[in-house]
């Protein structure tokens, strides 16, 4: 179910974007993308709790349902707002990492901690400019714990890792926009894009994580009919 409406969703943007607003094809796509768009992360977070994942993985992927829909509605208060709903979903994230994930070696940890702080560094260096002054400090600091639940990731194995990374390029390149860099074409699909796969791969990722560090089932006499 989820497959199948990331795929419409994806199409809608493709369409919408072909299109544009006018004509059958396009005024289709754009009430389509805005109602499947919050359907995306309620979904896999049903499968995730039927796969038997912790609550706190539904929990993160709501909070980013919270967020793509005030983000859809529009507005610079409820674009803040939506931001720290996918903050409280990263923090969510983060709690999982410490409960179930390992630990990689000193050399590696220090060496990707490096390399994470370098990175969002010099992209908030790079977009600072184009910012508005009053989305400045919010997306600094919200840039700053994403960078943190993708270096996190790295204790949840490759999917997780692979999600960090690309809940990373997904909220670049909204950022990018914010700062009126040039785009490529279609811009929210590729948004929505690397956003969907990188709930998924977290998601898948700590669905092998927790079944992995889960305590096993208690083994007992089996019941006998009497």
């Amino acid at each position: 179910m989820f497959a199948a409406l990331a795929a419409v969703h994806l199409v809608a943007l493709l369409v919408g974007a072909a299109a544009g607003a006018d004509g059958g094809a396009g005024a289709v796509a754009h009430a389509v993308v805005p109602a499947t768009k919050p359907a995306l992360m309620p979904v896999l977070a049903g499968y995730a709790l039927a796969r038997g994942g912790p609550p706190l993985v539904a929990a993160a992927l709501l909070l980013g349902c919270c967020g793509d829909t005030l983000l859809q509605i529009g507005g610079d208060l409820l674009f803040l707002l939506g931001m720290a709903g996918f903050a409280a979903g990263h923090v969510c994230y983060l709690v999982l990492f410490a409960r179930h994930g390992t630990a990689p070696g000193r050399a590696r940890t220090a060496a990707a901690a490096g390399g994470y702080v370098l990175a969002w560094a010099v992209l908030v260096a790079l977009l600072w400019p184009g910012l508005p002054a009053d989305l400045r400090g919010p997306v600094a600091g919200y840039s700053l714990l994403l960078t943190g639940m993708a270096f996190g990731a790295l204790r949840a194995g490759p999917y997780a890792t692979a999600g960090g990374l690309l809940f990373l390029l997904s909220d670049t390149l909204i950022a990018t926009g914010i700062a009126a860099w040039p785009q490529a074409p279609a811009p929210q699909f590729w948004i929505m894009l690397t956003y969907i796969a990188a709930q998924l791969a977290l998601t898948l990722g700590l669905l092998r994580t927790t079944a992995r560090t889960a305590p096993p089932a208690p083994t007992g006499p089996r019941p006998v009919r009497v």
